[in-house]
């Protein structure tokens, strides 16, 4: 049976993109913004949604009693801690199904049809065709300046993504991912971030070094 593999990962990222603009009330917008922006305070919700912050306040205790989301205490600085908020795991399960299960049954008859090799590989293409586009750009950028350019285009796919610079290594922070849910059933969609952050940072995948986090979140680490 042949399979146009180029064509399925078309289909599979429109999917995966029109899922994340169908929530429209005030309460699923909120879960929207804790989607995209975990760790997000009552005034960065307010902004986010366009209300204010008492507003924000009535949905996050109702969200809280449904069970949808949970409130850390964050220190910055001087002073008291601030609260920030996360979806939980059943949070993050409101989120419309349909686009869900359509990809996720695409994904299974990828697995079926296609070799481990092929169905890796559409992952890998998916991030080679988008840093493709950014060529010419990354050529005069230093390594840090490359890093910040991954910021960049990783926002602009959906992901939030900052870095900073420890005992000599880079650690990337994956603070949001728009493919969570699907990726704990089908991991190998996470070789397309992991690709992208190679091809732009302009490294072999192998020298980047993966890690899970609490929250959902990721980080990579790459020797300087």
């Amino acid at each position: 049976m042949n399979i146009d593999i180029g064509g399925v990962y078309d289909i599979l990222l429109k999917i995966i993109i029109k899922s994340k603009n169908t929530m429209k009330s005030t309460r699923q917008k909120v879960l929207q913004t804790l989607t995209t922006n975990p760790g997000s305070t009552i005034v960065d919700i307010a902004e986010a949604v366009g209300i204010n912050a008492i507003s924000v306040r009535h949905h996050l205790t109702s969200l809280q009693a449904d069970g949808l989301v949970n409130a850390e205490e964050e220190r910055h600085g001087v002073g008291r801690p601030r609260l920030v908020y996360f979806l939980t795991e059943k949070g993050q399960e409101k989120f419309p199904k349909r686009y869900y299960h359509l990809t996720t049954n695409l994904l299974q008859q990828m697995k079926k049809y296609l070799s481990e090799k092929q169905y890796r590989s559409v992952f890998v293409n998916m991030a080679n065709d988008i840093s493709d586009e950014f060529e010419i750009n990354l050529k005069p950028l230093s390594f840090e300046e490359r890093l910040d350019f991954l910021v960049k285009v990783m926002e602009s796919e959906g992901f939030q993504f900052s870095w900073t610079k420890k005992d000599g290594n880079y650690h990337i922070d994956e603070i949001s991912c728009p493919y969570y849910q699907i990726g704990k059933e089908h991991p190998e969609v996470c070789l397309f971030d992991r690709s992208l952050i190679s091809n732009i940072l302009s490294i072999p995948i192998e020298e980047i070094q993966h890690k899970k986090k609490s929250n959902n979140h990721c980080v990579f680490i790459i020797k300087e």
